[in-house]
């Protein structure tokens, strides 16, 4: 029987520098070039859904000097074809790798294409040389090499959905890195919060201790994030002022605000992510930890509930998607960390943990996602106000009902109408959104 803590904190939990989606990108063509070294690269086609497009158009690369987006990601990811790094893949850019890429995008040798019919994670990088061409292909996650061809040779195909195990020999011998994680996430979409509850009681100390080293990477990237002076840094400074008080509302906004300005920044230095986002983890980790710091909650008692945080957040986005048209802050990572906070004074009850999710759904179920970028942390600052609140109330018994709006019978019910609304009634104003940032001259 699958583990599914042991899966989400596998595939889902881990350190990322920069944001994730153009990470990806840059990821995907690394793999693509690898297979034409050591001749150069001289251009790059990218094809991405819509999602990944829309996260990577905006945001602030690292160690770039400020360069944004998923153009000059795909331009680094074949200069440096290095893909062994993973995620962490901009931690040694070299200041000469930037000079290459952005000479490539000088020359408009780099292009992207939309794939509208791509409703999961998926990224296609093609380069070429003088002579030889390649492929890489990633599915369903940001980091699942599914396909490599080289001269239209096929290296390596993995069907999308395969666990890391399955792979051939040829992903060996390609130095694939990317994980695949379709198989726990079928055993995610069955379960329910009385199992989710259940999934941490076995939580190893070594789990334990890789959750709390989460809470140190992010709350650094908050230190970060204040010297910068977005919005951690002027939520700080109405509290220094007087305009709102000092307390834990104020405190978990402007820490996790600090840290996804520093993120949306391109800040080199990794978050702990969840549902292989970083802003999520920010807001999964962080909004937690300091409600628990804050009560004199025992560390191990914060810790596990931050795992609970993961699983939920995970087990919300087999239904949302990992790249929905409304924010994953707020309606999953902020959904965990309300159960999670709820969980640290009440334990495993089933009707608390259900009055916290109605009432953030409530609250924020229809905050729009329109790319990473410095605005992400607004939205994170929303979400852990939203996910306190919404959990204080359901500790004290008050909550959003199942007669009230799209709210359901369960947590469950109500994660799936949340769901719905937003990859049925809300796929056309992904759109509209994506059409209006695609017309911008970034």
């Amino acid at each position: 029987m699958t583990n599914l803590l042991t899966e989400v904190l596998k595939h889902e939990v881990y350190p990322a520098m920069g944001c994730t989606e153009p990470i990806a990108v840059a990821f995907c063509s690394a793999n693509a070039a690898k297979l034409l070294l050591p001749d150069k690269v001289i251009s790059v086609n990218i094809k991405m859904d819509p999602g990944t497009y829309k996260n990577g158009l905006a945001v602030a690369l690292p160690n770039t000097r400020g360069e944004k987006g998923n153009l000059m990601a795909a331009a680094l990811g074949a200069v440096m074809a290095g893909p062994e790094a993973g995620s962490a893949i901009f931690n040694d850019l070299a200041a000469s790798d930037l000079t290459k890429a952005r000479a490539m995008l000088r020359k408009k040798a780099v292009s992207i294409t939309i794939d509208y019919a791509k409703k999961g994670i998926y990224i296609s990088a093609e380069v070429r040389s003088a002579g030889h061409k390649a492929l890489c292909e990633i599915k369903n996650s940001h980091s699942a090499v599914t396909l490599l061809k080289k001269d239209g040779r096929e290296i390596m195909r993995k069907k999308a959905g395969t666990s890391a195990a399955d792979s051939p020999p040829e992903a060996e011998q390609a130095n694939v890195t990317g994980k695949n994680s379709a198989p726990y996430k079928s055993v995610l979409r069955k379960t329910d919060f009385k199992k989710l509850f259940k999934e941490i009681e076995a939580i190893t100390p070594a789990q334990l201790a890789y959750i709390k080293e989460g809470v140190k990477l992010n709350l650094a990237a908050s230190k970060e994030g204040l010297k910068i002076k977005k919005v951690g840094y002027y939520i700080s400074d109405l509290i220094a002022k007087g305009y709102i008080k000092k307390d834990i509302l104020s405190t978990a906004k402007l820490t996790t605000a600090a840290a996804t300005d520093a993120r949306m920044a391109g800040a080199p230095l990794p978050v702990m992510s969840s549902g292989q986002s970083g802003n999520q983890g920010v807001v999964a980790i962080l909004v937690p930890y300091l409600v628990g710091k804050a009560f004199k909650v025992p560390e191990k008692r914060i810790l596990k509930s931050i795992a609970l945080s993961h699983l939920v957040n995970a087990y919300i986005k087999v239904y949302t998607g990992e790249l929905a048209p409304i924010c994953g802050c707020a309606v999953a990572a902020g959904v965990g960390a309300a159960v999670a906070i709820v969980w640290q004074r009440k334990g495993a009850n089933l009707k608390a943990a259900t009055l916290a999710v109605n009432n953030l759904i409530s609250d924020l179920g229809g905050t729009l996602c329109d790319g990473a970028k410095s605005g992400c942390a607004l939205k994170v600052a929303s979400s852990s106000d939203s996910a306190i609140r919404a959990a204080y109330m359901a500790i004290n018994g008050e909550g959003i009902s199942e007669l009230e709006g799209f709210i359901g019978k369960t947590a469950e019910e109500t994660i799936k109408n949340i769901a719905l609304i937003s990859k049925t009634g809300m796929a056309k104003v992904d759109r509209v959104i994506l059409e209006i940032m695609s017309a911008k001259n970034m």
